[in-house]
């Protein structure tokens, strides 16, 4: 197997299917009855960008702050998202795990190569210099007040969108300083996303006005 495929291998003993890339922990024999596998489809590892794919203009800076997020996953996740969205920048406040963190690494898969990064120990603080500096602050928050993202909202070319503690959510100071605070509108019982998830949600939505 080359550096840049992976294989489609098949357990003819229990069915499992699975992939397989290099120096990946399963190896060739099946994970699960740990029989014989056999290569089914081999396939490159990076696939090409679509045609269609358009890049911001140099003009439209949009930045993610993570206020306080415990899970290192969450972080790399959003490193991921972030790059996937063209969030140029992640601003890491509080105890928010850095791409230094082995954990982050492993679900940002090399994204913390390409968003650049900055730690605050205070994001209240940050918030109020990033406007001084004219950024916009949109909070990503449920509130009494908050507006949905899929309404007409006039996007600014400056945003940083904040995304809050798992638990907590976003710092009630942050809330205050925001030009916006706005929500996912959710249509079931559950009455939030996962922050990772959350955020992927509103990146698109963001990006996809430019």
């Amino acid at each position: 197997m080359s550096e840049d495929s992976y294989q489609i291998r098949l357990c003819p003993h229990c069915g499992l299917r699975y992939p397989l890339i290099r120096s990946h922990p399963f190896g060739e024999r099946c994970p699960q009855c740990l029989g014989e596998t056999a290569i089914v489809l081999e396939y490159p590892l990076e696939r090409e960008t679509l045609a269609n794919d358009k890049k911001l203009p140099r003009d439209i800076n949009l930045s993610v702050l993570l206020d306080n997020i415990r899970s290192a996953w969450n972080v790399g996740s959003i490193f991921r998202s972030a790059d996937g969205f063209e969030f140029r920048h992640a601003y890491l406040c509080g105890i928010t795990p850095t791409p230094e963190n082995a954990e982050v690494q492993k679900t940002a898969l090399g994204a913390e190569e390409f968003v650049t990064w900055s730690d605050h120990k205070d994001a209240v603080k940050l918030v109020k210099g990033l406007k001084a500096e004219g950024l916009k602050v949109w909070a990503l928050e449920l509130t009494e007040t908050s507006k949905p993202l899929a309404g007409k909202l006039k996007t600014p070319k400056e945003l940083v969108l904040a995304v809050g503690n798992e638990v907590t959510g976003v710092d009630p100071g942050i809330l205050e300083l925001a030009d916006e605070v706005i929500h996912i509108p959710m249509r079931g019982q559950k009455r939030s996303f996962n922050v990772a998830i959350a955020f992927a949600v509103a990146a698109q939505i963001i990006r996809s006005r430019f």
